[in-house]
């Protein structure tokens, strides 16, 4: 599992002044990479890149301006050149669920773009 914090801030709210919904998606993303820079030696990162295929995401319950948020994310499984990504956002206030994202991702070659089976070494990154 993959963590990190995130202070809610003014940039991230909608009319509603809660967190917006497209905001969500822009931390899946944003905490998928970091995880896969964190853990992804130099070489891979430069042999294979990832591109998001389909999201589903679960709202719980509001974010506001200066709360903070815990994210959390880990690799669920993998078939082919597919995995699937689950980020889970808790509001550090009561340290209940507020989002759950269930993402797939499709591995490509960095230099053809083509979709690759995920090989072992890929894999291994995420186990812990």
């Amino acid at each position: 599992m993959f963590e990190k914090k995130i202070r809610v801030q003014q940039s991230d709210l909608d009319q509603l002044e809660h967190v917006n919904n497209v905001k969500y998606v822009d931390w899946v993303q944003d905490i998928a990479l970091e995880h896969w820079n964190k853990k992804a030696p130099l070489e891979m990162q430069e042999k294979w890149v990832w591109v998001m295929t389909k999201h589903c995401i679960e709202y719980r319950k509001a974010s506001f301006l200066g709360n903070t948020i815990s994210v959390k994310t880990y690799l669920e499984s993998s078939n082919g050149a597919m995995a699937t990504r689950i980020v889970e956002f808790y509001n550090e206030s009561d340290n209940k669920a507020s989002v759950t994202s269930t993402t797939s991702w499709c591995l490509l070659d960095a230099s053809t773009f083509k979709p690759k089976r995920i090989p072992e070494d890929v894999s291994a990154v995420f186990i812990e």
